[in-house]
This record gives C-alpha cells, sequence and structure tokens, in this order.
C-alpha cells in the first residue's frame, strides 16, 4: 500500500485575522505552530515515514512542514519546493477581511470569489508592489506564468503538470509522500484525485494542519482517503472554514 498525506498549513496570522492571503507571505501563529506539532505526533501515532516531502513557497507552508518533519525526527529526508504549489492568488482581495468584504459586497459575491470554480478576483495591477513578478524567489518563473489573480480552475491548472509529473510519478518508486500546502491548491489536487465536479468542489473547506490520507495500490489507482483525528473536532473545524467569508452579525 502507498500512501500520500496532503497538509494544509497550521493557522496563519492573516488566517486569524480573517483575511485572503493568497500570495502573501505571512508566517504563522502561536497556534498554527502547535497545530503542525500536533499533526506530526498525529503521523507519528499512525505509524508514518515518509520517503519525501513537498511544499510550497510560502512560509506558512514552509514552517508547518518543518514542524511536522522535526516532531518526527525525519528532519533529514529530501524536501522539494515548487511555487506551483502555492495558494490560489487572490488578486486585489489579498489583506481584506472576510467579514468586512462580505459586509460590503454580500456574502454570495465573496463565496463566488473564494469557492467558485472559475471566477477569479480583480486582478493585481502591473505596477501594485503586491504583484509576484516584484519578488525574488519568483525570478527564475517565466513573467507569463506568474498570477496577478486565479480562479480555483486557474490554480488547479497551475498545479496539475508538476502533480502529474513530479509527485504522484514518484509513488512508483517509494511508498510515503508528504505534500504540505495550501487550502485551494490542495482542493485542486482532492478534486482531480476523486473526480470531484466543478460544483461540488465549492463544498470541501479543508482545516488547517490536519493530515488527509490517499492510500494507492501498488498499480497507483485510489483505494480510500481519510483524515487522520477525532471526526466529530474535524468535523466543526471545516465548518468553521465554511464561515469565514460569512458576514460578522
Amino acid at each position: 500500500m502507498k500512501k500520500i498525506v496532503l497538509l494544509r498549513h497550521g493557522e496563519s496570522a492573516w488566517n486569524k485575522e480573517n483575511r485572503f492571503t493568497g500570495w502573501t507571505d505571512v508566517d504563522l501563529t502561536e497556534k498554527g505552530v502547535a497545530e503542525a506539532t500536533r499533526a506530526g505526533q498525529l503521523l507519528i501515532d499512525n505509524d508514518f515515514q515518509f520517503d519525501k516531502a513537498y511544499t510550497s513557497y510560502l512560509k506558512r507552508a514552509v514552517k508547518t512542514l518543518n514542524t511536522v518533519l522535526d516532531r518526527m525526527d525525519q528532519d533529514w529526508i529530501p524536501v522539494e519546493k515548487s511555487w506551483r504549489l502555492n495558494e490560489k492568488h487572490y488578486g486585489q482581495l489579498q489583506g481584506l477581511n472576510k467579514a468586512e468584504t462580505a459586509a460590503k459586497y454580500g456574502e454570495e459575491q465573496v463565496l463566488i470569489w473564494r469557492r467558485s470554480y472559475d471566477v477569479a478576483p480583480h486582478a493585481l495591477a502591473e505596477e501594485d508592489p503586491r504583484n509576484p513578478r516584484f519578488e525574488i524567489r519568483y525570478n527564475e518563473v517565466p513573467d507569463a506564468e506568474l498570477p496577478r489573480t486565479e480562479s480555483l480552475k486557474d490554480t488547479i491548472e497551475r498545479i496539475m503538470p508538476y502533480w502529474k509529473c513530479v509527485i504522484f510519478p514518484n509513488l512508483k518508486t517509494v511508498d510515503e509522500l508528504l505534500v504540505v500546502a495550501h487550502g485551494n491548491s490542495l482542493r485542486g489536487i482532492i478534486k482531480h484525485l476523486k473526480g470531484i465536479s466543478d460544483e461540488d468542489i465549492v463544498k470541501l473547506n479543508l482545516p488547517t494542519a490536519v493530515p488527509y490520507v490517499f492510500e494507492f495500490d501498488d498499480d497507483l489507482n485510489l483505494v480510500k482517503d481519510y483524515f487522520l483525528g477525532d471526526p466529530e473536532e474535524i468535523k466543526k473545524l471545516m465548518e468553521a472554514v465554511a464561515n469565514q467569508g460569512k458576514n460578522a452579525k
């Protein structure tokens, strides 16, 4: 049996403040670090021994991965970072409070921006200092490939070549892989693995730092998938994610 564990990063400073984060590079909170440590312990308790790990270029994912591997005493395994695993780019929404944005534009519009399949928020201007073309970490990425905004469809199209050509083929030669990334980038992978429709992917809410296990047979066919942890607690965490874009009463 071969396994891939998908893990959303722990709580970030802007998760705590209920802000659209996207490609903005914010750090984990103390709670986020604790969540990552707990995830590492869950993986220990379930006898995981990873052969390789993957993460994005964003600090909240990188630090979550480092914390997990440190807790597991697996810091030595190979780690590969890719900009293709970054979160969905939220364009001009980045930095805005989700509840305040819902109060201004309506919950339905914010849900469309957050979770629709093919509608992207308004793009960043070329001279906007938040534009990724100004960041040294993306110097090796062709400018035409750097987003100024993204829909989930755009995010999936960015991720899938890396998933299909780099990450997933590794299961042919190893047994366990760990991917630490972001809510939307991971939803794209899950949509692909489970064949979830464009409409139903809107309903999938990934909690922070809860390991999501996918098991495959030797022919790399998906056998089953499940979260590690208490089902009732995970359900509550998912509901909290779903409520982030609602107007605060």
